[in-house]
């Protein structure tokens, strides 16, 4: 049993949902939101507020301006992109506290928040019952 909640304490330390990460924008928490996918992906489309910064592209110099007291949560397109991963990776290797985003770009639509970009889609009011 113990290793079973150790499992599930782990996994909600490492991963967000979008529900949460929109209740904790919302709220104000000391969270930033990182697009990992290439300037293409970024600019057509993402989350409201989320800084650039491809994982391949990540190193000491590109993070200096990241504040080490916040958390960071990384995304890319969705369950079939490994780049909010590898993002997530490079981050905690530099140091960062750090969570990945389930299911994306992809998900965060489907829950209906809105995104910014040349794409842009209005989000819809929150719905969730988590």
């Amino acid at each position: 049993m113990k290793e079973q909640i150790n499992y599930y304490q782990q996994k909600l330390a490492y991963e967000t949902d979008s529900a949460d990460l929109y209740i904790a924008l919302q709220s104000n928490e000391p969270v930033v939101v990182i697009d990992t996918r290439s300037e293409a992906a970024y600019r057509q489309e993402h989350i409201p507020g989320a800084i650039h910064l491809p994982h391949s592209q990540m190193n000491r110099e590109t993070t200096a301006r990241l504040d080490p007291e916040r958390t960071y949560v990384t995304y890319c397109d969705g369950i079939g992109c490994n780049a909010s991963t590898k993002g997530a990776m490079n981050l905690a290797l530099l140091g960062f506290t750090v969570k990945e985003l389930l299911g994306g770009l992809d998900w965060w639509k489907r829950d209906g928040y809105a995104t910014e970009g040349e794409q842009a889609q209005p989000g819809r009011p929150p719905e969730c019952g988590c």
